[in-house]
């Protein structure tokens, strides 16, 4: 038997989506062609450690992590997540052609966030103001609409920007970066807190929890949980890697009092500013969810 404690949410928004990222150092070839299109899937802290590192060994062993970190099943030799990634950079090259590689399209964009839609309406409104074309695409499972326009009249479809849609679409992109949504589309989020006691010596993560599930036995609420710890440097490099294994045996009425589970990890560290990348893999079924903060020890 689980048991489970859910929410949801539905917001309104106005979405920009840029790709383009600066850097200092030149790139060897390798890392070059990776960077171009991985860039689109990189949390912002990802672009500030690879726009840092210094040389071919160090950017080798990030792209290796990067896609480890998403791989939805490690035991397996696939990696789900990176071959659907480029999937859907071949289907937005050959389906989104506006004049520049289908990937690098609104319309590409959204479709290697998200995937195909559930439903496409084209041009739903005939009467709106400036367009020579409209474009609905809807995604049921994330209770999210995108709208694009042509207001050039030459089949190029930008996302109406003067339009909210339904639902967070940023929320969505973000959770499908770190891959927790991009194979799976019904996979519960698990946010979470961290922070660095500097004085005792010590990382506290709080996980709400809201959205968690559990094993139920005899009254007894039972999870288990998998910390994956990737510290770096402010520079790039990567300073330590360490897993750690929680356990929660409480009994029910206690679960459902509480807000946050608390977790503390004895850890020292030099002084200095740093990434602390965090993956939670939370048995019996909720898979991985992750997470990036920047830490001043």
């Amino acid at each position: 038997m689980k048991y489970i404690i859910q929410t949801s949410m539905v917001a309104i928004l106005f979405i920009s989506i840029s790709c383009h990222q600066s850097r200092g150092i030149a790139l060897d070839p390798q890392s070059k062609s990776f960077y171009e299109k991985a860039r689109l899937i990189m949390t912002k802290e990802e672009k500030d450690i690879f726009n840092h590192l210094p040389d071919i060994e160090s950017r080798q062993e990030f792209i290796k992590d990067f896609w480890a970190k998403r791989d939805p099943d490690p035991d397996t030799e696939e990696n789900e997540f990176k071959d659907e990634f480029f999937r859907r950079i071949e289907y937005a090259n050959k389906h989104f052609k506006e004049g520049i590689p289908g990937w690098k399209t609104d319309r590409g964009r959204i479709y290697i966030y998200l995937g195909p839609p559930d439903r496409v309406e084209e041009r739903p409104f005939l009467n709106y103001p400036g367009a020579k074309g409209l474009i609905w695409w809807s995604y049921y499972k994330y209770r999210l609409a995108v709208e694009f326009i042509d207001t050039r009249g030459d089949g190029s479809y930008d996302i109406n920007r003067h339009y909210g849609g339904l639902g967070n679409l940023l929320w969505v992109i973000d959770k499908a970066k770190f891959g927790q949504i991009f194979i799976q589309a019904d996979a519960v989020f698990i946010d979470f807190d961290l922070q660095f006691d500097r004085n005792q010596k010590k990382i506290l993560i709080e996980v709400p929890v809201t959205n968690l599930s559990f094993n139920s036995k005899e009254g007894l609420l039972k999870a288990d949980f998998e910390f994956n710890f990737f510290i770096y440097t402010k520079n790039g490099l990567k300073k330590d890697v360490f897993t750690q294994n929680k356990s929660l045996n409480m009994p029910e009425e206690k679960v459902l009092e509480l807000k946050m589970i608390k977790f503390e990890f004895p850890y020292d560290i030099e002084p200095g500013q740093y990434f602390f990348d965090v993956i939670i893999t939370i048995k019996p079924s909720l898979g991985k969810t992750r997470k990036i903060f920047k830490v001043k020890a």
